[in-house]
């Protein structure tokens, strides 16, 4: 995090990309969650009607009544295989809406990163500069006193 005063306005935009990945990222879990839930359901209700059987000697009642709990429970599969289409796709588009909202806080901490780098760069040669300026007037000093000895030598 970014404590420099230029970056006060950045920071408070990574602040809201932050919290906008977060929504972003907890609605894809949730997606997923209700993506795998509906799968389950539709793989349950799938279950049951592989196993259903007819009884060999059924009456005729029976059969009715067999023949109906089937068509009903054939119609909670088709429901429960909408239900994993919808889920599915509904996965798809959180992942892709968390997606664009971590791009864009990639974004923007790239941004801020790059900005105290350059900060950083530019304190540096300030540094080396001042450096500089402290060795040549160390040098010219030392130049000045070797001068002044040679003439007093003399």
């Amino acid at each position: 995090m970014s404590t420099h005063r230029d970056d006060r306005g950045l920071d408070a935009v990574r602040r809201v990309r932050e919290v906008r990945e977060q929504d972003s990222r907890l609605g894809l879990q949730r997606a997923v969650a209700e993506e795998g839930a509906a799968t389950d359901r539709l793989a349950g209700l799938q279950g049951r009607l592989a196993d259903a059987s007819v009884p060999a000697e059924s009456s005729p009642g029976a059969l009715l009544i067999l023949r109906t709990a089937l068509g009903f429970l054939g119609d909670r599969v088709v429901d429960a295989r909408d239900a994993t289409r919808t889920a599915e796709a509904v996965t798809v588009d959180a992942r892709g809406h968390w997606s664009a909202d971590r791009s864009r806080l990639v974004a923007v901490e790239h941004l801020l990163a790059r900005r105290a780098e350059q900060r950083r760069r530019e304190a540096d040669r300030r540094e080396a500069r001042d450096a500089d300026d402290l060795a040549a007037q160390r040098w010219m000093r030392g130049a000045a006193e070797a001068a002044a000895g040679t003439e007093a030598r003399r």
